[in-house]
């Protein structure tokens, strides 16, 4: 069983169908039913995601990669449900440097009400809204998904409301908050995470201050620790990492609390993204995991560019055996492949979870049983049982 620890469920929820005349989508009633705004800024809003997505995001069949069949045929059991608010983050009112805007919250929830409609017409899925539910979930034999946020910047745009907010996030089952994102919204600095753009000419282009978390992101990991919302450090610049690392022991000297980076890669190149080894040692000094992303740009940056899926799966030994060099275990690496979030090229032969089958084969077969199912499923399952673990500070 696989775990996939970022992924992008309902990416193909925001989109409205924009004309008739667009080409039928595999799941039309679901895409009716998502946003039901009537303002024309929604309309074009939608639009234009699903051309992006089109040209840019999912695979070249044009549908998208994260449905409940492809899971289904991957062999994922469980799948982190990453929600993003695209306008919220970048738009002519959300520019980099810009404060959080008020009311993102409500976006927030309206996505989470949308997926857990439309899971509620499939019958082989559901939502887990703890490790309870979770278990549960599993022992029927469905597949679960668990609500997650990328972006700190929806969280709140004032300490009381993101205190107010997190508590919110947490009663609606939120296992995880991806602190830092694209862009800096005054909330943490973030790694370079744009793939076609070069890290000098993104950092030339949005200029960030010389710190890690600012005021509002200290407000938001002491919130998430002490509701039980897991803290993922995907996207953060390594300054950022260190401050929260600061914080995690002030906050949590006994280090109870884990540390996740859900979507990233090892640094054998020079993408910043990527996280280092020291950072990695922290993470595995906090008993949590780093989950390996499936976009070529980083997973391939300082190795051999991959042409076929024994390639990719070379490159996944390689940042798997650098975890297990650094840590001595098996223990701290699981799988976040982010797919439907806009990384495309893929790694060659995992455009969509189906092909996680694959992997999963392939893993025995490098790594015998034991680690294969750590690295699919049990180190993502332990971390996640400290879900919701409220009262912390």
């Amino acid at each position: 069983m696989i775990v996939d620890l970022h992924a992008h469920y309902p990416m193909h929820l925001l989109v409205r169908r924009a004309s008739q005349t667009l080409r039928p989508h595999h799941d039309t009633h679901a895409l009716m039913l998502c946003l039901g705004r009537r303002r024309l800024v929604d309309r074009l809003r939608a639009l234009l995601l699903w051309i992006a997505n089109r040209l840019f995001n999912y695979p070249r069949s044009g549908k998208p990669a994260v449905t409940i069949p492809n899971l289904q045929k991957g062999g994922v059991g469980v799948a982190l449900s990453v929600i993003v608010v695209p306008y919220d983050e970048v738009g002519w009112k959300a520019l980099h440097g810009a404060p959080p805007a008020p009311g993102s919250i409500k976006h927030v929830a309206r996505q989470i009400r949308w997926v857990e409609k439309d899971l509620a017409r499939k019958p082989d899925a559901a939502v887990a809204h703890n490790p309870q539910q979770l278990a549960t979930i599993r022992a029927a034999g469905k597949i679960a998904l668990i609500h997650a946020v990328e972006g700190g910047f929806l969280v709140g745009e004032t300490v009381p409301k993101i205190q107010a907010n997190v508590a919110e996030l947490a009663k609606l089952g939120v296992a995880y908050v991806t602190v830092a994102h694209l862009f800096f919204r005054k909330v943490a600095t973030n790694a370079p995470a744009l793939p076609f753009l070069k890290d000098k000419t993104y950092e030339c282009l949005f200029s960030q201050p010389a710190k890690g978390l600012c005021d509002l992101g200290i407000a938001a990991v002491e919130a998430m620790v002490d509701k039980g919302v897991l803290v993922d450090v995907t996207h953060m610049s390594e300054r950022a990492i260190d401050d929260t690392l600061a914080l995690l022991d002030r906050i949590d000297p006994k280090r109870q609390v884990p540390l996740i980076a859900t979507h990233s890669a090892c640094s054998f190149g020079k993408r910043e993204y990527n996280i280092s080894d020291r950072h990695i040692e922290a993470i595995a000094e906090r008993n949590g995991v780093v989950g390996l992303i499936a976009c070529r740009h980083y997973m391939s940056d300082g190795l051999p560019a991959p042409q076929t899926f024994d390639d990719s799966m070379d490159i996944i030994y390689c940042h798997i055996d650098r975890i297990h060099k650094l840590t001595g275990c098996y223990e701290h690496v699981a799988l976040g492949s982010d797919l439907d979030g806009f990384i495309k090229p893929t790694l060659p032969g995992l455009e969509t979870p189906a092909e996680f089958r694959f992997v999963e084969q392939e893993l025995i077969k490098q790594y015998g049983h034991g680690p294969a199912q750590q690295i699919c499923s049990d180190n993502a399952l332990r971390v996640l049982s400290h879900w919701g673990q409220q009262g912390s500070i």
